[in-house]
């Protein structure tokens, strides 16, 4: 019986720390990646849901993991790898879309090519 208690308790003992090696290893895994992503949010003129499809299109270059455009407060908020991209093609890239960032003005041949209801320089409400 007893063996059987200190089998149970070293086997209980092992998983416990090959666990924890484990998560520790995961962690340190993390955080170097974690250096390399970084996660932003800024503004993106746009009214509706074909600006919100054409933002996050436009936002997603080479080195950008995730998008997502709020159309109620124009935020767009963005995880990239800042060794593969940097935050300002990011922004030169939604400005050739047509659409105005919070650090580039957008391409005015590319906005005028907007359809009536993205005009969001004019009198177009969000919709």
């Amino acid at each position: 019986m007893k063996i059987i208690t200190k089998s149970i308790l070293s086997l209980g003992l092992a998983m416990f720390l090959m666990t924890n090696l484990s998560a520790t290893e995961k962690k340190i895994y993390d955080e170097k990646q974690d250096s390399k992503i970084d996660t932003v949010q800024f503004e993106v003129k746009g009214v509706c849901n074909m600006c919100k499809e054409r933002i996050e299109n436009a936002a997603l270059i080479k080195g950008v993991k995730w998008v997502e455009w709020n159309k109620i407060t124009d935020t767009l908020t963005v995880i990239f790898r800042k060794d593969k991209t940097k935050l300002m093609d990011i922004h030169k890239s939604i400005a050739e879309a047509g659409h105005t960032t919070e650090l580039v003005e957008c391409n005015l041949d590319s906005y005028h090519k907007l359809p009536a209801c993205c005009a969001y320089m004019g009198d177009v409400k969000k919709h």
